[in-house]
């Protein structure tokens, strides 16, 4: 990135010297990152990030699905706020919601899908990756059933946590649009991409300028570009020995944790081949997911909850509500995701140190000592 930092700084839309080396950083970035998901350059439009991409996808489709009368949009309970957010602002706009629930292993129904779609359906958005809780979604079995319904409905998949670790070649999942944000696999924050497949409607939301053929203006984040599609070639490159990695390490944690801490749900399904390698989810009973995280990094250990301080009360995680886990279990989630750089001595410092972490902060729960 170094170089289109200092040297290449000039702006890749300009016809300066210096402007024409930012644009070959640039089109060879694009290039290579299509080359890994398995579409043309021109298909991919440059973001600010994850969150950018699904909401370009939602709106941009949604407006342009409006123009044609189709106002009726489809997603589901467990997907990130990026998606919710947006179809809820859209709610208010005039367009009709279908929010498809989930099992209690957070999978999508086929046959519930197949159903919900309408004549006015314009677009069908589902995560490949959930992001709290594993699940892999049948993306592919999916999209044949919505298109087998309706051909002019687009498929939108987020698929920020599946880049990098799955195969996410857009002609085998065969979605529309699919959105990507770099920092979930190594590469810089603040930068994304969506790939919207050739002839697909999608009306322009950041308006002011022709860049990316006038689907999104605005000065592209060269430097932060050309760290996307580098960390993203790294990525795949090494697949197969970070993926191994990953299973080695996570495992530890779904076989490790609920025999050394008594009443832990593992969340998310349990064929470990359907889930994301790198995740490890579950709650605990009598204690709260804030309580965990706070003495987990007091002991040097970043971990996430599905839980979610608003306003200053805890929130229960939309997801695990979505999976009919009972709410006060769902307070008690422990997210753990593995990386590249993790060691096996990390796994076992976690596992030698969260037990007593949890015994101590149950021992103040008034339910705990009732129990006991």
């Amino acid at each position: 990135m170094l170089p289109y930092l200092s040297d290449h700084w000039g702006n890749p839309s300009s016809l300066y010297v210096e402007a024409q080396e930012a644009r070959k950083g640039l089109d060879g970035s694009r290039k290579t990152i299509a080359d890994y998901i398995g579409c043309k350059p021109n298909e991919l439009v440059f973001t600010s990030g994850g969150s950018e991409s699904a909401d370009l996808a939602l709106r941009g489709a949604a407006y342009a699905g409006r123009k044609r009368g189709a106002n009726h949009i489809v997603t589901t309970a467990i997907e990130h706020h990026a998606v919710l957010h947006t179809a809820e602002r859209l709610e208010k706009e005039g367009f009709e919601v279908t929010y498809l629930g989930v099992d209690h292993e957070a999978f999508i129904d086929l046959q519930e899908l197949e159903d919900s779609i309408r004549d006015d359906t314009a677009l069908v958005s589902v995560m490949h990756v959930n992001n709290e809780v594993g699940t892999i979604e049948p993306i592919a079995e999916a999209v044949r059933a919505v298109k087998e319904k309706s051909s002019r409905t687009i498929f939108h998949t987020d698929a920020v946590q599946a880049i990098g670790s799955l195969d996410a070649n857009v002609n085998d999942l065969g979605v529309d649009l699919l959105s990507i944000g770099a920092h979930k696999f190594y590469g810089p924050k603040g930068v994304g991409a969506l790939y919207i497949r050739s002839r697909t409607a999608l009306e322009a939301q950041q308006l002011g300028g022709s860049q990316e053929k006038a689907r999104r203006a605005g000065t592209e984040n060269v430097a932060g570009i050309v760290g996307m599609a580098t960390a993203l070639q790294l990525a795949y490159d090494e697949s197969d020995s970070r993926t191994a990695h990953y299973h080695a390490l996570r495992d530890r944690f779904f076989y490790g944790i609920p025999e050394r801490v008594p009443h832990t749900h593992i969340t998310g399904t349990h064929d470990l081949s359907r889930r994301a390698s790198f995740n490890f989810s579950c709650c605990f009973e009598f204690i709260e997911g804030e309580a965990i995280l706070m003495a987990l990094d007091l002991a040097g250990i970043a971990a996430s909850s599905g839980s979610a301080c608003t306003s200053g009360s805890l929130e229960p995680s939309h997801v695990l509500m979505a999976m009919r886990v009972p709410e006060d279990l769902a307070r008690g989630s422990l997210r753990l995701t593995v990386g590249k750089d993790n060691t096996g001595e990390e796994i076992t410092y976690v596992l030698e140190t969260l037990p007593d972490i949890v015994e101590r902060l149950r021992s103040l729960s008034p339910q705990w000592r009732q129990r006991v």
